[in-house]
């Protein structure tokens, strides 16, 4: 399932083909570019479940990143990725050939907030995977009650949330007043109040909670940072009309302007700065 925008927190898609080859592509910069932390947190559930999985579900899939991840960490896992996006899916499945994984990735087009008999028949799962999705659906104590009945007992479920929107710039980008990314992100509430703990608690989950800080400087980033950075920082600036001073607005244009010489498209001195958070839920 992808969802809406939403300025409190979170950034959506909307719907139609071009927006959603728009939101793939920047969900796809993002698992590239924090390839370390994707790598850390499968290492981290490999090692905390047994015996390895065999079945796994990606649950609000996109176009598969958290999938692609899943799928190198668990070799002989087949994955179902569910999504309400059909265009996601499309991609995912042509992602799926290029990575040659098509034999142990399957799709599944469906709405989470319906009922799961189709997402059902591929199961039990032993791992289920919910990456930025939970705080989307409708009702989360329902859906966290389906995933619990969907896990074999001793499966594990791993719920992750973005803590703050990446920071890319220096404090001085060289174009209008310092702190401009700032502003842009206190502008738009993109600190997220999401806690899952005692709703996962109250599904019957026995919950470990676990921070992610990343920091990434331009090289280690490396050369997907500028089209990462210039993709959501443009996402930010389509909802900022009305949020921001006319300065701040005309300097972020610039930044996000490629003929310009401070242009975010080939500066050397970007970074990536965020935390994510994964509960870690165990069905007894």
């Amino acid at each position: 399932m992808t969802a809406h925008h939403d300025t409190h927190g979170h950034i959506g898609h909307e719907r139609g083909s071009d927006s959603d080859v728009a939101f793939a592509q920047l969900l796809e910069l993002d698992a590239e570019v924090l390839a370390s932390y994707l790598a850390e947190l499968t290492g981290l559930l490999a090692d905390l479940i047994d015996p390895t999985p065999a079945r796994v579900l990606d649950l609000g899939s996109g176009p598969g990143t958290g999938s692609f991840a899943l799928a190198r960490r668990f070799p002989t896992a087949q994955v179902t990725a569910v999504d309400l996006s059909a265009q996601m899916l499309h991609r995912l499945r042509e992602q799926a050939a290029v990575h040659g994984v098509t034999d142990r990735i399957s799709t599944l087009e469906a709405n989470i907030d319906e009922p799961w008999d189709a997402i059902g028949a591929n199961g039990p799962y032993d791992l289920i995977w919910a990456a930025s999705f939970l705080h989307h659906v409708a009702d989360p104590a329902r859906t966290l009650a389906q995933t619990f009945e969907q896990l074999r007992p001793g499966g594990l479920l791993a719920v992750t949330e973005m803590d703050f929107f990446p920071l890319y710039l220096p404090e001085d980008a060289g174009v209008g007043r310092p702190g401009l990314e700032a502003r842009l992100h206190a502008a738009m509430n993109t600190q997220p109040d999401h806690e899952w703990t005692d709703q996962l608690k109250n599904a019957g989950f026995t919950v470990e909670k676990r921070p992610f800080e990343i920091r990434l400087d331009h090289a280690q980033a490396g050369p997907s940072v500028n089209a990462y950075a210039l993709g959501f920082l443009a996402k930010l600036r389509s909802h900022a009309t009305d949020l921001l001073n006319a300065d701040d607005l005309a300097a972020l244009d610039i930044l996000l302007d490629k003929a310009q010489p401070n242009s975010i498209a080939h500066r050397d001195d970007l970074r990536v700065h965020t935390t994510r958070t994964t509960w870690i839920a165990h069905r007894p």
